[in-house]
């Protein structure tokens, strides 16, 4: 007996995680429904399933989950690995997979894997497309498809490219972030998109809400349709020697993560998003803090010209250093056991951020961000209870 699959597929920062999480929650009023997830990440940094993990939707420890790190999926590593993936999230008893792709994979590969394997049956191939990012960066999506031809008459596939064939061998395409532009944006995104792959339907989206009775519901997907568009990407690989459809080095997106004990400053990240944030720092996301905020673990989630930040947990070292809790013996002594041999200032509080873009510019980013972190000065001055200048909201929000 074959497991159905949905693929969720997109670029970086399309909203992939948020409508895998908008599943899982609904999955839990259908008891008939066990899904299995798959999350694959560019970067080594396991944000994704990370952030499933403090979302309570599933954790990494449930055998229906599995993690394909550090690469593309649709990679020779990455299918392999996803062959181990499979076999563990069916094992678990899933009776539905549902696997995230990183934002830089090419469907083709992955398709063919499904298609070939006997355990599996693709249902739906959802594409995430983010509906501001096309309007701000592809003149409302009408500019990828003449991108594309350019790139490829040059030799090359780029980015334009990766955007095209991720909706064409869509079965239904998914216009994120509406809420975040006027009907009339939707709408003519909608239009420029539609003619890419007039075979799949085109709906809106904001914060994952798609119903997974819909997703569910989805028919098989249609191989034949795409056979020959596989067939062809697959010839312009070998005359051109390049591996586009494996690695995302081809269309020269890199990734690096950024580690460090220390706080951000506030003000400097905040300069540091306003004036250095380039145009080819495609997506960084990951887990810091601040010291105006010591308490809080808090999620960074960059996608273009916007961030969102986000409140995910607290510090185990914060819940320990706080009377008003009133934690039991037993319960500090396990969080002092869990804390043993880390910083005695910092505990478990660190920065762990991946950044995902253009190779040529990542790094100056980068270096940009790691002169963020707080000095030896401004660290004791932390632990002494000065004030700092913090120009972030105190609130929950999303800029840009």
């Amino acid at each position: 007996m074959q497991t159905p699959v949905t693929i969720l597929n997109g670029f970086l920062g399309a909203g992939k995680t948020t409508l895998l999480q908008s599943l899982l929650v609904q999955a839990r009023t259908l008891p008939q429904v066990r899904l299995g997830v798959i999350v694959n990440e560019m970067s080594t940094l396991d944000v994704d399933g990370a952030v499933l993990d403090t979302s309570e939707v599933i954790s990494r420890r449930d055998p229906r989950f599995a993690a394909i790190p550090a690469g593309s999926i649709s990679g020779p590593r990455g299918l392999a690995a996803f062959a181990a993936a499979v076999e563990k999230v069916t094992a678990g008893g899933a009776t539905h997979i549902l696997i995230e792709t990183s934002g830089s994979t090419h469907p083709w590969p992955l398709l063919e894997a499904i298609r070939t394997h006997a355990a599996l049956r693709l249902h739906g191939f959802l594409s995430v497309v983010d509906t501001l990012v096309l309007a701000q960066d592809h003149d409302l999506g009408r500019a990828i498809l003449p991108a594309a031809s350019q790139a490829l008459a040059t030799g090359q596939r780029g980015i334009a490219n990766l955007l095209a064939e991720q909706i064409m061998f869509a079965s239904r395409i998914l216009l994120s972030k509406m809420d975040k532009v006027s009907p009339e944006t939707l709408r003519a995104v909608a239009q420029a998109v539609h003619p890419i792959n007039p075979f799949a339907d085109v709906m809106g989206m904001q914060w994952g809400n798609v119903r997974l009775a819909d997703v569910l519901a989805l028919p098989p997907y249609d191989h034949a349709r795409v056979a020959m568009l596989g067939a062809e990407l697959m010839d312009w690989d070998r005359q051109h020697g390049t591996r586009s459809m494996a690695s995302a080095g081809d269309y020269r997106i890199d990734s690096l993560v950024i580690e460090d004990p220390r706080p951000f400053h506030p003000q400097r990240l905040w300069d540091v998003y306003t004036h250095s944030l380039g145009t080819g720092i495609h997506r960084s996301k990951g887990f810091f803090w601040l010291p105006t905020r010591d308490r809080l673990q808090l999620l960074w989630n960059q996608t273009a010209g916007s961030i969102g930040l986000e409140i995910v947990n607290y510090w185990k070292i914060a819940l320990l250093e706080d009377d008003s809790l009133n934690l039991l013996p037993e319960e500090r002594a396990e969080m002092r056991s869990r804390l043993r041999g880390l910083s005695p200032d910092f505990g478990d509080r660190r920065c762990r951020l991946t950044v995902i873009g253009n190779r040529d510019e990542i790094g100056a980013f980068a270096t940009a961000l790691r002169a963020c972190f707080c000095t030896p000065g401004e660290v004791a001055a932390w632990k002494a209870g000065e004030a700092f200048d913090d120009p972030w909201p105190t609130a929950t929000a999303t800029l840009g």
